[in-house]
């Protein structure tokens, strides 16, 4: 079947990268398992050896059609022919009762973002994602201070993120642009207060993340130029909060970790 560049398909075809995905998953026979972009199945043939049950979520319906042939007899498995974007999430893991599940996936490159988002976000985040993603984002997402973007901060604050491996683009079909890199994003034990992906967040969390965009709005200028132009804050008084978490006034967005964010949140929100 001929890949759909519109979907950002890349099919993987080596058996050694799938071992290696498998055995970091480090999967057991009673664990439940939601694959994202099940393509023509290579993964999904492997996961369904070692797993309770899977549910694969497949968007092309020429693919998901092939899926469903393939596995209808199959107990262990379900394909879903849906945008992971426009699925009732929190539905679906009710209804198949999946409150305990990981995520391994090769998923859209171009959609990256906003999956990584919905999982972390949602009433149901999975214990452990395992996803094959662009090595670039792997790289921002696992950034550390000096080096982190919104997308790091995004992804820290609710989780951890290591790169396992990476992933020569020669191991796809067609070849895609970049390289790839396998990540694995656990959610922190004590995550923050969940909210439904599209429904709005808690008023803390949606502050942290104003206090955030507003930190990295203009890349050349410093933080307290960026604080005080994009959320109206007196630029001495925001001076003097950087100073309070170890930061001069010259300091720079990237270079703060979430816990910084955090207690930079807290401290502009005081009355002290």
């Amino acid at each position: 079947m001929q890949p759909k560049k519109s979907l950002g398909q890349n099919f993987l075809r080596d058996e050694k990268v799938l071992e290696k995905i498998i055995r970091s998953a480090d999967l057991q026979l009673n664990d439940n398992v939601l694959e994202i972009g099940s393509g023509e199945g290579a993964l999904t043939k492997e996961l369904m050896k070692n797993i309770g049950k899977i549910i694969c979520i497949e968007k092309d319906d020429a693919l998901a059609k092939n899926l469903q042939t393939q596995y209808k007899d199959n107990e262990k498995v379900e394909i879903i022919n849906d945008d992971i974007l426009e699925i009732n999430l929190s539905e679906l893991i009710e209804k198949n009762n999946f409150q305990k599940y990981k995520i391994v996936a090769n998923i859209p490159y171009y959609i990256t973002s906003p999956i990584i988002r919905l999982f972390l976000e949602t009433a149901y985040p999975p214990t452990e994602m395992f996803l094959m993603v662009q090595r670039e984002v792997a790289e921002r997402m696992s950034a550390t201070a000096g080096q982190m973007s919104i997308l790091s901060v995004s992804v820290q604050y609710y989780a951890q993120a290591e790169i396992l491996f990476e992933v020569d683009r020669k191991c796809f079909w067609p070849v895609p642009e970049v390289d790839s890199a396998v990540i694995h994003i656990k959610p922190l034990t004590q995550p923050q207060p969940s909210h439904p992906y599209k429904g709005g967040s808690d008023p803390k969390t949606k502050d942290f993340f104003c206090l955030v965009k507003a930190g990295f709005s203009a890349k050349r200028k410093t933080l307290v130029n960026n604080l005080a132009a994009s959320l109206q804050l007196d630029k001495k008084t925001t001076e003097e909060k950087l100073q309070k978490i170890g930061f001069a006034p010259t300091v720079r967005a990237q270079e703060l970790s979430v816990a910084d964010w955090k207690k930079l949140a807290d401290l502009l929100h005081s009355k002290s």
